[in-house]
């Protein structure tokens, strides 16, 4: 299997014409309609079924295109990858995290890092559920975690890098916002919502206050459905500080808990590049820095 019988495949399904797709990929309709066979032949089943007008994608031929679709965008992102480290870098770092805001200083420890060591590249990676998984499948180098996530964890290096609060996240124009701090009477009768992967520290400090039968609350599948809903009205959530992307749309109160997320940074123990030591030093000096900075 060639790209681009992966390409001709493809095409096809989305054009559901030999003409059409042909032309598009600007080769011959009869190089086209050969490669496709010659395809088909090599996987031993029809992936379309031909009719006077075009083809059409079979029940297997579906479940395929829809593969081989995921599998060309991950050859794409490669090649892609591939080429920017070709031309500049000699070296690459990859930090996975599970959104951006998460590690709020990353885009300034990237620049400080790559002003004094150009040759090594930093390249973002963003996994909202599996990073664990696939930090231990040693597809990125360096993961943001909790604390609380490494215990019997082998063959890593833990690094500190700052504690986080609880805050109450609200609208701007909500009238908690104006509060310094949060207490469990401020939010009675209000509707919390809840879940969306929450960590296990956040989920108990959720059920003491909805035990307390004085509150509603609604199940939310991610943090992003949560404050579309905030935003909404719909009701108001606790979250870790270090969510925030200080961008305003919304108010972070501090809330009344002495519970804390420590946050850190987890590299493997067998990697053992200077590159990494440093960067994650140029990130925890950052955090260091800015004691100030509400978390």
């Amino acid at each position: 299997m060639t790209t681009k019988q992966i390409d001709y495949c493809i095409e096809l399904a989305r054009t559901q014409s030999f003409s059409r797709g042909s032309e598009n990929l600007f080769v011959s309709q009869p190089t086209f309609s050969y490669q496709i066979k010659l395809l088909e032949d090599e996987v031993g089943f029809a992936i379309f079924e031909r009719n006077g007008k075009g083809a059409t994608l079979t029940p297997a031929g579906t479940q395929f295109v829809t593969f081989l679709s995921n599998m060309r965008e991950d050859m794409k992102r490669a090649i892609e990858q591939g080429q920017n480290f070709s031309t500049k870098y000699r070296n690459n770092i990859t930090v996975s995290l599970m959104v951006r805001q998460a590690l709020y200083f990353l885009p300034e420890a990237i620049r400080i890092f790559e002003s004094n060591d150009s040759g090594v590249q930093i390249t973002p990676l963003f996994q909202y559920a599996d990073g664990l998984d696939s930090f231990f499948k040693n597809e990125s180098d360096i993961i943001f975690a909790l604390k609380e996530q490494t215990k019997q964890l082998a063959g890593i290096n833990i690094h500190e890098l700052f504690e986080s609060h609880i805050y109450l996240i609200t609208d701007v124009n909500d009238p908690l916002a104006q509060k310094n701090l949060i207490k469990d009477e401020d939010i009675y009768g209000r509707t919390l919502m809840v879940g969306g992967g929450s960590p296990a520290l956040l989920r108990s400090v959720q059920a003491k206050l909805i035990s307390s039968g004085r509150i509603e609350y609604f199940n939310s599948p991610d943090h992003d459905t949560t404050l579309t809903n905030v935003a909404a009205g719909k009701g108001i959530c606790l979250a870790p500080g270090f969510l925030n992307d200080h961008s305003g749309q919304f108010a972070w109160i501090p809330y009344d808990c002495k519970d804390t997320f420590h946050c850190v940074l987890l590299t493997h123990r067998h990697d053992t590049r200077e590159c990494v030591t440093s960067f994650v030093k140029t990130l925890q000096k950052l955090y260091s820095d800015a004691v100030a900075f509400p978390l």
